[in-house]
């Protein structure tokens, strides 16, 4: 895969993402604004749990490697990057990771 349909397909992952996010969640989340409510709701079954459990771990795995290239390579920018993988998630948070690193790898080189 090329540069080019690398960038296309992580944009487009995280641009149905928010699409998905934003017709499933945004509305129930206006009706009742219940954050940790809302966070409890992915925690309901043990299916759930599992997807769940897995996201916060993505999360907080994508968050490590964040912090370090930041320190290593000095990769900016990157903490937003971690607060978009908290809302909308990490899906967004971690394309644009990936989109800012190659862009700023690619400046160094």
């Amino acid at each position: 895969m090329g540069e080019s349909a690398f960038k296309t397909a992580i944009i487009a992952a995280a641009a149905i993402f928010l699409g998905v996010f934003a017709l499933a969640v945004v509305p129930p989340l206006l009706a009742d604004p219940d954050i940790p409510g809302a966070f409890a709701a992915g925690f309901v079954n043990p299916y759930a749990t599992g997807y769940s459990t897995d996201v916060v771990a993505c999360w907080a795995i994508l968050s490590a490697w964040i912090l370090y290239e930041r320190r290593t390579h000095g990769v900016r920018y990157g903490v937003w990057c971690i607060v978009l993988g908290i809302v909308p998630g990490v899906a967004v948070g971690f394309a644009l990771y990936l989109f800012l690193r190659m862009r700023q790898m690619r400046e160094v080189s």
